[in-house]
């Protein structure tokens, strides 16, 4: 299914093409969110594949440390969510091929021991093998990691062993009892820019809400910038990118990181680092939710600290801010980088809660319309009405919803295209934002 922008109704392919314009939008039964990409270097985890990490998962399968472990704050800080805002529900993740990445490994005649995966946390992993005291010959093959047993096998010879999440094991003969031994020689390796490049080839096929990068390389950053344009403007996919310290990123689907924060246990988090709370919170607000002055769970102060000018030129120039107040740490404006507006493209699409509702309308619409409309609805009055009715009853909801106001009827509009086969949808809607300033008047008599 073909999907995209348009300007033009000079479209080939069948297909749904969207196209947003200051006071305007679309869509059919609101769909959730909560889902985040991320490319992450790893210590341990399964290379080039994305893995679905679901809210309140063990992480150790995917990464190798529990939730509580340093190596994994970076999915502990995505979802906390907010003092208000739901926590993401998914976060698909993709660790990238690193160059000189080796796994550890290690030899007890005539059995070889090779860690499952590349990375240093190999490093952690010890075979101890005890021999039977009732049966000759007869041994129990413990695999152990931070001293806990991972995987316990009876075991005669090498080729009874059976491989398990941690370790393979290879070589032929009798086993032989040792005391314990520690895996050696796991890397992690470095990881180049061409690695990213592989991810989003592969994230893709995906969809989700915002994609994260924690790093500082010009180049990936430039090739996450035109993907999530490309997927907005070619596939009619809508999410954004959140990153940090961007150069002049002027863009609705570039969310611009300028702060970092200061954690409740001593942890300091450079603006990279704190992106990953950001994409978590993003993706986990819903449609007719705003994380203005919303609070980052577990962050005690933010950096760097701003005069009043300092905060107004940064919100002018498309960044999102943190501050702190009271040892809580809040966002001071849910925006993202626009700064330069267009007749269509206008100031209303700087704030995050009303990209959230059209990237929302617009992956519905792709979504259901191609299941259920295209090809298979007639183009006449009747089928043109039933585009309508559809629209209208999502409209309705996302009115209930309070992420819209002041809709009617007429607002909707389903007209024949300029081919047999197309129509033309035009829908004026008003989003609806939250209470940011506060005038207030007080006359003492």
């Amino acid at each position: 299914m073909a999907g995209g922008t348009w300007t033009t109704q000079n479209k080939v392919r069948p297909g749904v093409y969207i196209r947003f314009k200051s006071a305007a939008g679309l869509g059919l039964t609101v769909g959730d969110r909560g889902k985040v990409a991320i490319c992450e270097p790893l210590s341990w985890g399964p290379v080039g594949q994305v893995m679905t990490v679901e809210l309140g998962a063990d992480t150790t399968p995917f990464i190798g440390y529990d939730l509580t472990n340093t190596k994994a704050m970076f999915l502990r800080e995505i979802f906390k969510g907010t003092n208000r805002t739901s926590a993401p529900n998914t976060v698909y993740l993709y660790r990238p091929s690193a160059d000189s990445s080796v796994q550890a490994s290690a030899t007890i005649a005539p059995l070889t021991v090779k860690a499952l995966y590349p990375g240093v946390r190999g490093n952690d992993i010890s075979i101890v093998i005890t021999e039977d005291a009732d049966t000759e010959g007869q041994f129990t093959v413990n695999t152990v990691v931070d001293g806990s047993i991972v995987d316990s096998q009876i075991a005669k010879t090498v080729g009874d062993l059976v491989n398990n999440s941690w370790v393979d094991f290879s070589g032929t003969g009798n086993l032989a009892s040792t005391a314990g031994t520690t895996l050696t020689g796991g890397e992690d390796g470095t990881v180049q820019s061409a690695a990213y490049s592989a991810f989003l080839s592969v994230i893709e096929a995906y969809d989700f809400d915002t994609l994260i990068y924690d790093g500082d390389d010009s180049v990936v950053l430039t090739a996450m910038q035109s993907f999530v344009k490309r997927l907005a403007d070619d596939n009619g996919q809508y999410c954004q990118l959140v990153a940090a310290n961007v150069t002049n990123p002027d863009s609705r689907f570039v969310i611009n990181v300028s702060s970092g924060v200061t954690l409740d246990d001593g942890t300091v988090l450079t603006p990279q680092q704190t992106c990953w709370w950001v994409g978590g919170a993003e993706a986990g607000a819903k449609y007719n939710e705003s994380l203005t002055y919303a609070s980052y769970p577990g962050a005690v102060d933010a950096s760097p600290v701003r005069t009043n000018n300092q905060v107004i030129a940064s919100l002018n120039a498309g960044q999102l801010v943190l501050f702190a107040e009271n040892s809580v740490v809040k966002v001071e404006q849910d925006i993202n980088s626009l700064v330069t507006y267009t007749p269509d493209i206008g100031k209303v699409y700087r704030k995050n809660r009303v990209m959230r509702l059209c990237n929302t309308i617009a992956n519905d619409v792709y979504e259901q319309f191609s299941q259920n409309f295209v090809g298979v609805v007639n183009n006449n009055t009747d089928g043109r009405m039933r585009f309508k009715s559809a629209i209208v009853g999502y409209l309705l909801e996302l009115q209930d919803a309070q992420a819209i106001q002041n809709f009617e009827t007429d607002d909707v509009e389903v007209l024949p295209g300029a081919e047999i086969d197309a129509i033309i949808v035009n829908v004026a809607i008003q989003a609806v934002d939250s209470v940011e300033k506060v005038y207030m008047t007080v006359t003492v008599g």
